[in-house]
């Protein structure tokens, strides 16, 4: 089975049952010779998944439409009923909200990258100038935050530090427009991008002038930082630029509860996925330790989304990973696998979680899995490859499980970080290189 977003998620559920939507970012992928020419999926061992799949409804998902290599917010979207093609004003707003700016009509927002900047040649060396950034970021915010714009002080500029390398950027003002283009050449080693009007209004030129000004403003800003003083001394590369991407403004969208007729929360640490559900009036849900990268706290993720449904309040629960995607992109096809087989230990103890409330008459419960796009380890990007999509009653997911004793008997405590360069690699990976 294909499906699309036109075609929606259907399947015979009760009108009382509740779902946990477990969404798996980047979860595609394709067939890796030093996996035997299978994918990452194939090779964890992944019992709790494969019981979803066996329990119910299962096939392939296109997220936004066949062959479209898509970006996680528009297949965010689609995913939650709502056209991209409608309805997508670009990511920043996305990301920025997400991150805890408050947007108004009129406001313009980036997605934006901390990066490397060659300032002799324009080049910028590195789109990520380090992925675990969690530390400096929120320092490096700060001094951008409340910057003023020399020929344009009636606009004012707010940054706040989002996941890993990123952060969310607004721009306020009259006479804004997102119809621009932004400062990111997308690979490595390739020249800053000039800001250019997407269209021919008057606004649009304005807005590229201002955001042109405000890009030069943050690199002074940057390279006169204590921080890349001491990166450039320590022989790292300093983030002395800010790639503002995907220009866009909030969306203004019929709530999700009143599309679909349920009351919905979500778990996402990432930022964009988060501002991404403000914007459709999801309810935001928060889980110790949940960080949205690699060192998140998989079983607090399980228990509050299970806590969530088991409350009554709601009857669709988003559980987003983010995990499983950056190993795509850091093209690492071991911790691929343990991380994927990290997250089937998650979905055993929301499983279990889930079955222990059913059992004790707070409700009756569904469980989805599927994933926003393909992300590929030996691409390092997004891909066009559909994903696993997987729809089942809880009871039957249970069963498939060994039945409620197996599951009760489940261990809830911590799910350990899969360390691969630690651990002794299974017979797929042995005197195979990275």
């Amino acid at each position: 089975m294909v499906c699309s977003h036109s075609e929606g998620l259907s399947v015979d559920l009760p009108e009382h049952a509740r779902i946990a939507f477990l969404l798996i970012d980047g979860i595609g992928d394709v067939s890796v010779p030093r996996l035997r020419n299978r994918t990452p999926l194939q090779v964890a061992d992944t019992p709790t998944l494969d019981a979803v799949a066996a329990a119910g409804l299962s096939g392939l998902l296109d997220p936004v439409e066949p062959g479209l290599a898509c970006g996680s917010d528009t297949a965010h979207l689609a995913i939650l009923g709502y056209d991209p093609r409608r309805y997508y004003r670009g990511r920043g707003a996305f990301e920025s909200m997400g991150a805890g700016i408050a947007m108004a009509p009129g406001d313009i927002a980036f997605k934006s990258n901390f990066a490397t900047l060659d300032p002799a040649s324009g080049v910028v060396l590195r789109r990520r100038a380090d992925r675990r950034f969690e530390d400096l970021g929120p320092q490096l915010c700060a001094a951008l935050d409340g910057l003023r714009l020399p020929s344009f002080p009636a606009h004012a500029v707010s940054v706040r530090y989002a996941t890993e390398h990123r952060c969310g950027v607004v721009v306020r003002g009259a006479g804004l427009s997102d119809a621009i283009s932004g400062t990111d050449p997308l690979r490595d080693n390739l020249p800053l991008r000039a800001v250019r009007p997407l269209d021919d209004s008057e606004e649009a030129a304005h807005t590229a002038a201002v955001v042109a000004e405000l890009s030069g403003v943050m690199r002074a800003i940057l390279e006169a930082h204590p921080i890349n003083a001491q990166r450039v001394s320590q022989g790292k590369p300093p983030a002395n630029t800010v790639l503002l991407r995907g220009c866009g403004s909030r969306i203004a969208v019929e709530p999700f509860q009143a599309l679909h007729g349920m009351r919905a929360c979500m778990l996402a640490p990432t930022k964009i996925i988060a501002g991404l559900g403000m914007s459709l009036g999801v309810d935001r849900l928060t889980a110790e330790g949940a960080t949205g990268d690699y060192r998140t706290r998989l079983d607090a993720k399980a228990a509050a989304v299970a806590d969530a449904l088991a409350g009554g309040q709601y009857g669709f629960a988003f559980l987003h990973v983010k995990a499983v995607d950056d190993t795509g992109h850091d093209r690492d096809t071991v911790l691929k696998v343990r991380y994927l087989e990290a997250v089937d230990a998650m979905t055993r103890q929301l499983v279990a979680r889930l079955a222990a409330a059913e059992a004790a008459g707070r409700g009756r419960f569904a469980v989805c899995v599927t994933g926003d796009h393909s992300t590929p380890v030996v691409f390092g990007d997004h891909s066009h490859e559909p994903v696993p999509l997987a729809l089942a009653h809880l009871r039957h997911v249970v069963d498939a499980l060994g039945g409620p004793g197996a599951v009760a008997a489940s261990d809830l405590g911590p799910i350990p970080h899969p360390a691969p360069s630690a651990a002794q690699p299974p017979a797929e990976f042995a005197g195979t290189p990275a």
